[in-house]
């Protein structure tokens, strides 16, 4: 009891447990989103430095050839209608894809008086993918060659932008979504349609060969550690009123 009543009467003590509630890491909110980001964004790093050693490679090799026929490389395994659709699933990580459902979701926001929240939408994409290009230029892990790909790439393959555009938009939207719709059903729902659309995408980077999986996977942590900052800086400017506070929940 002496040394804690010593720790407390600490100066640094006293200034790290302001800060600690200033940013309300005593809330389950905050705190998660931090803890979040803090775990991703250290497998993300963690991941890249297994790469630059080439520890992922005999597994990435397994995986994308597990997906072919062992006869003609050149063919996906599962019927054509599959290869077709992956390369629409593919298609919701496209750069295109990207800004009109988040013009789409930032003009929602805007008609229901929620104007400073679309802004914020816009602010996170667009930093994200900012963020994307700044990797990819960085560590420029060229692209896998072991198969035929699928369809056309131009960039760097480390990590998948697909992958993490994928996640750092919807995942970013869910989140800002959930928070603002007092509905639990409607959360869940935009919850699940973010990570499904998320794991979908980069699936099919793998399937149709124009990424090795570690790059999908360090798109997927570094895409949702991005979402996991954008709902912790969410949390803190509806706290300070700077953007829209949650609607009140429904009355029972």
């Amino acid at each position: 009891m002496k040394a804690l009543h010593s720790a407390r009467g600490n100066p640094l003590f006293s200034h790290a447990t302001a800060v600690w509630l200033r940013f309300r890491l005593n809330e389950v909110g905050p705190l998660a989103a931090l803890l979040t980001l803090s775990f991703l964004g250290y497998g993300f790093f963690y991941l890249a430095d297994e790469v630059g050693e080439g520890s992922t490679a005999a597994l990435d090799r397994k995986i994308l050839l597990a997906l072919r026929n062992p006869a003609d490389l050149s063919d996906p395994i599962g019927p054509r209608w599959l290869e077709e659709t992956m390369r629409d699933i593919t298609g919701l990580g496209s750069v295109f894809t990207i800004v009109f459902v988040t013009a789409a979701v930032a003009v929602y926001l805007a008609l229901a008086n929620k104007r400073r929240i679309a802004l914020f939408v816009v602010a996170a994409v667009g930093g994200g993918e900012l963020v994307s290009t700044v990797l990819k230029l960085f560590y420029h892990r060229p692209r896998p060659d072991l198969v035929p790909h699928g369809m056309e790439v131009f960039t760097a393959s480390f990590p998948s932008g697909h992958a993490m555009m994928s996640a750092i938009a919807y995942l970013t939207l869910a989140t800002l979504i959930a928070r603002i719709d007092p509905h639990r059903r409607v959360k869940a729902l935009v919850l699940f349609l973010g990570v499904f659309v998320t794991l979908c995408v980069g699936v099919s980077r793998v399937y149709l060969g124009v990424h090795w999986p570690s790059d999908v996977l360090a798109g997927w942590c570094v895409g949702a550690a991005w979402a996991a900052l954008c709902w912790f800086v969410a949390l803190q400017l509806q706290r300070k009123g700077e953007v829209e506070a949650p609607d009140p929940p429904p009355p029972a």
